[in-house]
């Protein structure tokens, strides 16, 4: 017994490291279906609300991913000549941000002087030594930005054409699928577990990301709403960015902040309006993580703030950003696998906020789709009444 769990940790470190190596080579594969799964999984709620309107399911899966795609295209037809007009105008906004940070540059200046003269007078009390010029270094120009776009543009197209099929297929088969699954097991137990994991994994993970996904565009209602008030330019795609971010916990809406800070202080002159900027998303971020999402997402979704933490890095550095905001609920699909599995019950401890998922699942009833039938009984009868036949 003790040989053989010498042998395995081992060779579940072997298969970590294999299975990081595996993604980070097939990335160009895996990144989109990914994405498929994830936005399968949040669309999954509004498919079914098609299908409950007597919409077949390949026209619900259908008119789910094109709602989808409608608005991401709005939201591009609305940022592709804000981002030309950013490009034209960037030796403009260098001048401006240079010209607003003389202040600063200027005391960075001093503070370089002064360190430069105490190194000086350092120097001169040590007997100085011929100093050798480094060679100078030849500096190859890569492509430009417009080359590498170009050469960048049908991967990244073909990429998002096979998310969208994909998460099509998934949708618009999501039910038989359920059903070949559950003819594989052979023994009822491992059918009635596989049907539970299938459960949990679509009230768990589905509402859970498409509960966020309403949340998220709450906050990116208020956000443009907030920043156009300000005479925030290009309020709309900000906006919209700071809905987005937030699905990558402790980095998205920070950094989102951070960069409308730096763009309002390039923008505007008066102090007002560049602090009321971040401010106003702060306080909406503020709003959104303290009081609107506790309330409407449930507490059997919350994760280990460390493992949360490792897996946006992790997923992030691997996958880049589509692998930041794919991290959470990748990891809320592996915990609500490992609640059900008990030999991945240390992951499920791990990967657990509080208290294990498995002992919040165990109280929940069982399925009636899977469930036993009935033994019959034999009927007896009261004694009195054989003794009275008699």
């Amino acid at each position: 017994m003790h040989r053989g769990s010498a042998i395995r940790r081992p060779l579940i470190v072997l298969a970590v490291c294999a299975v990081a190596a595996l993604g980070y080579v097939a990335r160009d594969f895996l990144i989109p279906t990914a994405g498929a799964i994830v936005l399968a999984l949040i669309l999954t709620p509004v498919a079914n609300t098609f299908e409950r309107l007597r919409v077949p399911p390949t026209l619900s899966a259908a008119a789910s991913v094109l709602l989808l795609a409608m608005g991401l295209a709005v939201l591009l037809a609305i940022s592709i000549p804000a981002l030309s007009s950013w490009i034209d105008q960037t030796p403009y906004l260098t001048y401006t941000l240079e010209r607003k940070l003389a202040g600063v540059r200027k005391s960075v200046a001093i503070v370089q002087e002064v360190s430069k003269q105490v190194e000086q007078a350092a120097s001169a009390a040590t007997p100085t030594t011929p100093t050798v010029t480094p060679p100078e270094k030849v500096v190859v120009r890569e492509k430009s930005l417009m080359a590498e776009l170009a050469s960048t543009t049908p991967g990244l197209l073909l990429q998002v054409l096979y998310a969208a099929v994909l998460a099509f297929l998934l949708l618009a088969h999501r039910n038989n699928s359920r059903r070949q699954i559950m003819r594989i097991p052979a023994s009822f137990n491992t059918r009635v577990r596989l049907a539970r994991v299938m459960r949990d994994i679509n009230d768990r993970v589905g509402h859970y990301l498409f509960s966020l996904a309403v949340i998220y565009a709450g906050v990116a209602a208020c956000a443009t709403v907030a920043l156009a008030m300000l005479d925030f330019p290009n309020a709309i795609i900000w906006g919209a960015l700071m809905g987005i971010a937030g699905f990558v916990p402790f980095i998205g809406s920070a950094v989102t902040i951070a960069v409308v800070a730096l763009v309002a202080l390039v923008t505007f002159d008066d102090w007002p309006r560049i602090i009321g900027a971040p401010a106003a998303l702060l306080a909406i971020h503020v709003i959104e993580a303290n009081l609107v999402t506790p309330m409407f997402v449930s507490r059997r979704c919350a994760l280990n703030t460390v493992a949360v933490f490792a897996s946006i890095a992790l997923l992030g550095w691997m996958w880049g950003a589509i692998g930041a905001i794919v991290a959470v609920p990748l990891l809320i699909l592996i915990s609500t696998i490992a609640a059900h599995l008990p030999s991945l019950r240390w992951l499920e401890i791990l990967l657990a906020d509080d208290r294990p998922v498995s002992e919040r699942l165990a109280r929940k009833p069982s399925l009636a789709s899977v469930a036993r039938p009935p033994s019959p009984t034999r009927v007896r009868q009261p004694r009195r009444r054989l003794a009275t036949a008699k």
